[in-house]
This record gives C-alpha cells, sequence and structure tokens, in this order.
C-alpha cells in the first residue's frame, strides 16, 4: 500500500513538472519583459510596444 501511495505521488509530480514547463513556454513566448529584451541583444521599442533585434526581435513587450 505504501508503495502505491509513492509512486502515485512520483507520478503526480512529473505530471505538475511538466506542465510548468510548458507553461513557461508558453508565457515567454506571449510577451517579454524589458529586461529580457535588452538580455537577448534587443532594445524596447515603446511606440508599439515590441522588442527590436537580438534574439527577440518583433516579439511583444509588456
Amino acid at each position: 500500500m505504501r508503495i502505491r501511495r509513492i509512486l502515485a505521488s512520483v507520478i503526480a509530480a512529473a505530471a505538475l513538472a511538466g506542465l510548468g514547463l510548458t507553461g513557461a513556454t508558453t508565457a515567454s513566448a506571449a510577451s517579454l519583459t524589458p529586461g529580457e529584451c535588452e538580455q537577448g541583444g534587443g532594445t524596447v521599442n515603446w511606440a508599439n510596444n515590441t522588442c527590436s533585434g537580438g534574439r527577440f526581435d518583433g516579439q511583444m513587450v509588456d
């Protein structure tokens, strides 16, 4: 009985970890912080709230 509980908790933890990684990936693709834009080598274009140049060129800045 104890082994089943441990196995269930390990599977649940792995599932939650997978969802966390997926959520982090989609969230970073949706919008950036100004610091992330600058760390990627770009500059923030405040006229249209996008990152200009660098790794995140054209992505929205929040």
